[in-house]
């Protein structure tokens, strides 16, 4: 990941990190055009799939429109590690089951070197404060099989589609 890409993921990370504090969980992108960066949220993202593809649809669209050729979007989600694979799910006022964690999972994009994965786990303190360790944000060095419902993802294709 060059040095323009990981201030972008920064940004992103820092404004939802901002938002989990705040008690609100919506997905952040920004979008890197040549003139400017513009960035876009979405309380509904994580409602539900179709929810999610028209947020990213609506990205999508506003980064033709700055010429963006560089993204970042973070979204909070549950993970659930098991040997085999992850899960995950929308984060929720609900008690973690066994070998869940909450995060932020993250994607960006650069044309010269492609997609980087990653997520920042956080933990909660007994009055339900979050806390963030920004040393234990990992980027995904493994070989990734993403699946559609990875955010990101159907940006990526809409702004990728025409190259």
């Amino acid at each position: 990941m060059n040095n323009a890409t990981e201030r972008l993921v920064s940004d992103v990370v820092r404004r939802l990190e901002r938002a989990v504090h705040e008690r609100t969980c919506p997905a952040v992108v920004a979008l890197q055009g040549e003139a400017r960066t513009l960035v876009l949220s979405d309380y509904d993202y994580l409602r539900d799939e179709p929810t999610a593809q028209a947020f990213e649809q609506r990205a999508a669209q506003k980064a033709r429109e700055i010429d963006a050729g560089r993204f970042a979007i973070a979204v909070p989600q549950v993970w659930l590690f098991t040997g085999e694979a992850i899960y995950s799910r929308a984060v929720a006022n609900l008690p973690l089951r066994e070998n869940e964690v909450e995060l932020i999972a993250w994607m960006s994009f650069d044309p010269d070197d492609g997609v980087d994965y990653g997520y920042l786990p956080y933990s909660r303190r007994p009055s339900g404060e979050p806390v963030f360790d920004d040393d234990a944000q990992t980027v995904i060095t493994a070989p990734v099989q993403p699946y559609p419902k990875y955010p990101g993802q159907h940006l990526l294709q809409a702004l990728t589609e025409d190259r």
